[in-house]
């Protein structure tokens, strides 16, 4: 996994999760749901790369 990508992956989690601190509590569901399929999406992002790596030794 290149260092890029995993900074890339990782900020798009902590971005994930002030969405959704941020949107639970202003009560912004909208907002907590848009943050908890970012993190999400990071996490599967992270995962990825890793089996790439796997897969480079």
């Amino acid at each position: 996994m290149t260092s890029t990508d995993k900074v890339k992956n990782t900020a798009q989690q902590a971005k994930g999760k002030v969405k959704e601190t941020v949107g639970s509590a202003t009560g912004n569901d909208d907002l907590e749901a848009e943050g908890q399929a970012e993190q999400v999406v990071g996490n599967l992002k992270q995962a990825g790369e890793k089996v790439k790596d796997a897969f480079k030794t």
